[in-house]
Formats: structure tokens, C-alpha cells, sequence
């Protein structure tokens, strides 16, 4: 779940305004019109659902990557390769959500008469929230699922050393009543990109999530940021991250773990690797009658005897799709930090972006 602390220099931005200036400063970073908006709209997407970690926070890296990190803002992502449902998709060095925006809809189109696809990417970057992309098979009344690989910011269990990325998954499944079931989850205790914003806000990050470099547990944001990742239930995390990571990978020839890159010294650029699965549910079952098992499987949730101080029972995804109803009225709350981080980008690319202050 997505719950980011406050603060008192939060600024609430609409997010058709937001859009508009990220995707112009994409523009001027040499994007076509198109992509620029597919990029933007990822990225508010995600903070319209509360996944800050993976929202326009990212501006000033995506900048970097474009213009000086070697990330081709022309790229194009094509099909290297189809042998019935298995496909492999080089991202032709674009931006991941520009590759794994085409990889997924290739998977839908081929799932349409084969049932099921599989796609294993290369030749990409980071792809950001990994529920965009599940929750676009969901529209087409299919089950998503989504991967990628990640810097590593994990130790084996036991270990000290850097090796292992905490790797998401998401699974996205369609209902008739309740709106999808959403799983989009990384298998470290939380994500890089979450420990940045509780550093921006200067806010000690919760028990469990991190170690320092020594694999000391930490609440400081600064130190969990030079040391580890916890993974989620300890070995378990460390194992399930390894095989995402390989799913997403070696498939296709994609960098692995240590060979994209560091923390330190950024990815590869053009070197990451996804994979995107679609499964047809008319190819199974009636489609409605599954969905009404989904309706029911939530109202078991949601009909569950709470534990003392719980208002109520959440499945997955819905707390996002709370968020997401409430910022799209409301405006998305930003921290100044992040507001500030664009607004030096869009005054370096010449784009207006006084809006922001209004």
C-alpha cells in the first residue's frame, strides 16, 4: 500500500496541469509529442494513485537519463523476435515506459487468439510503476502481469554485499462491481524511490525497511539510502526478487542484477529488462461470470471481522483507487522538494512552469 507522510510544505497540484508541464520539459529533452505524453501520463498516474516513489519525484533523473545519460529520446522499441505467444521486444534504448507501454499492448493483441503471452524485454530503461501497465490487460478483460528488473539495493540473506534488486511484480485482475484487483508490490520491505521522499521531507523512515551499509537496521533516511534494502520475509524476499529479476532478464538477453549497473553510479543506459504476461480470461471461462467471482472474493475481504483499531479491510488496489478518485479532485499533493526539482528543470528547458506556484 502507498501511504507517504505529510507535510506541512505539501503543495496540491491538478494533475492535468502537471501532465502538461512534465510532458513539454520531456519535449524539450528531444521526445516526440507522443511519448512525452505517454511519459508524463506514467508518471502522474502513478502519483494520482499515491505511488509517489514513482511519480514526477523521477523528473530530474528522467531529465538526465535523456539528455546526458545516454537514453535515446528518439528510441523506438520494435519485435526482435515471435514464436506464437512468446515474444521478445528490444526497447531500442527508449525510455522503459515508452518499450514496456508497446510490449504490453503486444501481449494483448497475441493474447486475443492465443490465450496467453509472453513478452521478455530488452534493450530498455527504468519503466516506473509496474501496475501501468498490468492495469492495460485489465481494460481488455484480461489478467496482467508485469516485472522488471531493478539496480540492485538488496544483500542475500546473510550477506552485506549489494547484489540483488528488489525486482517488482504486479498482478492486475479484472471485477464486474469492485474495479480490478491490483497487486503491485517490489520485494524489498519498501522501494529506493520511497526512501527518498521521507529524506526530502526530512522524516525518519519506519522500523524494517532498511539496514546501513554495516546491515544494522536503520530509521534514518540518509543512511538507509548508502546502505541496504530489507527485504520482505527475510530470505523468502531475497529468493522471490532473484527470480523476478531473472524473468526479466535472461529471457531476452537484458543486463541482470550487477550488470546494469549501481546505486552509485546509475544504470546502464539501454542495458534493463521487463516482462509482460497477458492471459485472455474468454480463453478459460465467461468472462462476466469470472468477474462476479471477483465481486465475491472481495466482499469476503471486506466482510472480514476487523482487529481492534482497523476501520477496514483493504484488498489489493484499493486503497490506490481511493487515492486516485480524491487527486483527481482535489490536486495530488507534492512535496515542495519535488515541485521545486521540476521547476529548475522546466526554467533549464525554457518551459513554463510558474502554474505550479499558483
Amino acid at each position: 500500500m502507498a501511504i507517504y507522510p505529510t507535510s506541512d510544505t505539501d503543495r496540491r497540484v491538478p494533475h492535468p496541469k502537471l501532465k502538461k508541464i512534465v510532458a513539454e520539459i520531456f519535449v524539450r529533452c528531444n521526445m516526440s509529442e507522443r511519448d512525452a505524453d505517454l511519459l508524463a501520463e506514467t508518471l502522474v498516474h502513478a502519483d494520482l494513485r499515491g505511488i509517489h516513489s514513482h511519480g514526477v519525484l523521477r523528473v530530474p533523473e528522467y531529465v538526465r537519463h535523456l539528455t546526458t545519460g545516454g537514453v535515446n529520446p528518439a528510441g523506438r522499441p520494435f519485435v526482435a523476435s515471435i514464436h506464437g505467444s512468446a515474444i521478445v521486444v528490444d526497447g531500442g534504448n527508449s525510455m522503459g515506459q515508452i518499450g514496456g507501454t508497446y510490449a504490453m499492448r503486444e501481449v494483448i493483441k497475441t493474447a486475443r487468439s492465443t490465450g496467453v503471452a509472453f513478452a521478455a524485454v530488452r534493450g530498455s530503461n527504468h519503466c516506473g510503476a509496474m501496475e501501468w501497465y498490468t492495469l492495460l490487460a485489465t481494460q481488455e478483460n484480461m489478467i496482467g502481469v508485469a516485472g522488471t528488473n531493478a539496480l540492485p539495493t538488496m544483500a542475500p540473506w546473510g550477506g552485506l554485499d549489494k547484489i540483488v534488486g528488489i525486482n517488482p511484480l504486479s498482478v492486475a485482475i479484472p471485477a464486474q462491481e469492485k474495479g480490478p484487483l491490483v497487486l503491485d508490490f517490489a520485494f524489498g520491505a519498501t522501494a529506493h524511490g520511497k526512501i527518498r521522499v521521507y529524506h526530502q521531507k526530512g522524516i525518519p523512515i519506519p522500523d524494517g525497511w532498511a539496514f546501513d551499509m554495516n546491515g544494522r537496521p536503520t530509521t534514518d533516511a540518509e543512511a538507509a539510502l548508502g546502505g541496504l534494502i530489507q527485504p520482505i520475509g527475510r530470505h523468502k524476499g531475497v529468493g522471490l526478487g532473484m527470480v523476478v529479476g531473472i524473468l526479466s532478464t535472461l529471457l531476452s538477453g537484458a543486463a541482470y542484477g550487477t550488470e546494469l549497473g549501481n546505486m552509485l553510479d546509475g544504470p546502464k543506459a539501454g542495458r534493463d529488462g521487463h516482462f509482460f504476461l497477458a492471459i485472455n480470461i474468454a480463453t478459460f471461462e465467461e468472462v462476466e461470470g469470472f468477474k462476479r467471482r471477483v465481486d465475491k472474493i472481495v466482499r469476503e475481504v471486506h466482510g472480514s471481522r476487523r482487529a481492534d483499531g482497523v476501520d477496514r479491510v483493504l484488498v489489493p488496489g484499493e486503497l490506490e483507487a481511493s487515492f486516485e478518485r480524491a487527486y483527481a479532485t482535489e490536486g495530488i499533493p507534492l512535496a515542495a522538494t519535488t515541485i521545486n526539482d521540476i521547476a529548475d528543470q522546466a526554467e533549464r528547458l525554457t518551459v513554463d512552469a510558474s502554474t505550479l506556484f499558483v
